[in-house]
């Protein structure tokens, strides 16, 4: 008797044990509040009234499991209307709560509140959050970052510690001011006046080294670096001194590991690296500065940096602080391509992918700046671009428009006319020598509101390609509501019968944002499963404001599970 009893509570005891193991892997809901407010931020000596989320800058940082469900309160206490992106979460059916202003929604008012609700499916790694109206996310930002399913694991060794790295740009203005000028003078923007890791400039900038960020490492651990570039303009590059540089992930997907010494990340991009303690304990800078392939254009030329610290080196928590100078990295030179390129053609899957074949539609977008002629009944004051003219810049010559009494997610489901048309061009209107020397007649694209409509499940190719119109130049494109694979980039004009040979379709990496290089072309394939209105924008937001954008109306597909949830009550009202 006494052993059956011993059995049945044996039993007991793992079915316990099941059904505890079962509920803490069970997905979870996070319920968060921000609050948009006006806040006194101190950096380079001056206090600004920043615009942050709960008082802090950067943002809250986020962290979720790969199946959990966030449920974020944003309260708008500040006097510019705003909205939040959550940048590279895929928003299944979810469109309501992507973000971007006048495409998902009206902007949340002053005094007004908005509830997004998502739920992450399938992604792990590092994301981020963003203000998406007007130039709002240059303070307005915060880490999003996806841990494995509980029970899961990383692919990779499990890191003994990590850190989450955003590199920002900071104004010594205020940023919306800074825009609205160039918006009046047709002008390009002032450049920023410092670069930031998690909100401080750093040890080469005046009034900032008390503040410096310290990463701690112990010899011999292997730590995780979470990498995001938040800045709003600029590619940066990203080093630390005498370390080499593990990448294992990015945009959350996870790649084939490898390692490097220099990261070159475009606005929006994110990068995991492992880096090991393995030089002697001392202290290493950690820089990162502009990766600039513009010509003739100014620049922020200036270099943030956070210290590398081995908790062993020699007085490393002295009273009167360290002694010793930390080492700085070798940053390559600012228009080194080459770095750029051999970083960002070393990515792969992990394994072999399904990469779509068989392909719907095939688009081919040409991506650059242009310039507008002055209208006649403006002042020269404000038309201070190139020879008295206005800056913009387009996508297969249109420069995109917002709308600014709907959004175009209501427009599309409502069957609303008059608000967006669905005629973006599958390819350039005109084929000219896009890398070459440009025809002036060519500099001035037309404005719309144009989507391009794409069935439910089709599968997708398009390739992104630079002009010299102005200024060739790399161009982080930012695709909304999906991943995409990378297949090939390359220089020169795109050449359909040649450059398809170079073609990666076995393991092309998977990501959110793709830096197209400048003076040259990247291809992208996707299939088109999450319906809803999706911008594809220039994530350096000077060419946002100018119109380097469209938008994919994708059509539901059959049934609920393929069809666009209904609007929730509070979405805002314009």
């Amino acid at each position: 008797m006494e052993v059956l009893n011993s059995s049945i509570f044996l039993l007991g005891v793992c079915l316990l044990l099941a059904s505890s193991t079962m509920s803490s892997a069970e997905p979870k809901t996070h319920n968060h509040e921000f609050v948009i407010q006006a806040t006194p931020v101190k950096r380079l000596c001056k206090t600004h009234k920043s615009i942050t989320v709960n008082g802090q800058f950067p943002g809250p940082t986020l962290e979720v499991n790969n199946g959990d469900t966030l449920v974020v309160k944003v309260t708008n206490k500040a006097r510019y209307n705003v909205t939040i992106h959550w940048h590279g979460i895929r928003q299944m059916r979810t469109g309501w709560a992507d973000g971007p202003e006048f495409v998902t929604q009206c902007p949340i008012r002053p005094g007004g509140s908005y509830t997004y609700r998502f739920t992450i499916q399938g992604q792990e790694g590092t994301l981020w959050w963003h203000a998406h109206s007007s130039w709002l996310r240059a303070t307005v930002y915060g880490a999003l970052i996806i841990h494995p399913k509980q029970g899961d694991s990383y692919p990779f060794t499990k890191p003994k510690r990590e850190q989450t790295l955003l590199l920002g740009e900071w104004w010594d203005a205020n940023p919306i001011d800074v825009l609205r000028q160039a918006t009046r003078t047709g002008a390009a923007p002032n450049v920023s006046d410092a670069y930031t890791i998690n909100g401080q400039p750093g040890d080469l900038y005046k009034c900032s080294s008390k503040d410096t960020v310290i990463v701690p490492i112990n010899s011999g651990e292997t730590n995780l670096l979470r990498v995001v570039n938040a800045a709003l303009n600029q590619q940066l590059f990203f080093a630390v001194a005498n370390h080499k540089l593990t990448v294992v992930s990015a945009d959350a997907s996870y790649t084939k590991p490898f390692t490097t010494t220099t990261l070159m990340l475009g606005p929006g991009q994110t990068t995991d690296v492992l880096i090991t303690g393995d030089q002697p304990p001392s202290r290493y800078y950690m820089a990162a500065r502009a990766y600039f392939s513009a010509q003739n254009a100014q620049f922020d030329n200036t270099t943030t940096t956070a210290i590398l610290e081995y908790e062993s080196a020699p007085c490393s928590n002295c009273k009167n602080g360290p002694s010793t100078k930390p080492v700085m990295p070798q940053l390559p030179a600012y228009n080194d391509t080459n770095t750029a390129s051999a970083f960002t053609t070393s990515f792969r899957s992990p394994r072999k992918v399904e990469v779509p074949t068989d392909i719907d539609e095939n688009l081919f977008f040409t991506i650059g700046l242009g310039l507008n002629n002055c209208p006649k009944n403006f002042p020269s004051s404000r038309c201070q671009g190139p020879n008295g003219t206005r800056f913009t810049a387009s996508m297969n010559n249109v420069s995109f428009v917002l709308p600014n009494n709907i959004s175009i997610l209501q427009a599309f489901q409502q069957n609303i006319p008059g608000v967006v048309t669905s005629d973006f061009p599958a390819n350039p209107p005109q084929q000219f020598d896009y890398t070459g020397n440009v025809s002036r007649s060519l500099w001035q694209p037309k404005s719309g509101t144009k989507g391009y409509r794409l069935n439910y499940g089709s599968r997708v190719q398009v390739v992104l390609q630079d002009t010299s119109i102005v200024t060739p130049e790399n161009h982080p494109i930012h695709l909304h509501g999906y991943d995409f694979y990378v297949l090939a980039e390359g220089f020169g004009n795109f050449n359909a019968k040649t450059d398809t040979q170079k073609f990666n379709l076995v393991d092309p990496p998977m990501r959110n944002t793709v830096a197209v290089p400048v003076n040259g072309w990247a291809v992208i394939r996707f299939v088109a499963d999450n319906p809803g209105a999706w911008i594809m924008h220039c994530h350096l937001d000077v060419h946002i404001n100018w119109g380097l954008a469209m938008v994919f109306l994708v059509d539901n597909g059959v049934g609920k599970l393929q069809s666009v949830e209904p609007p929730p009550a509070d979405l805002p009202l314009c």
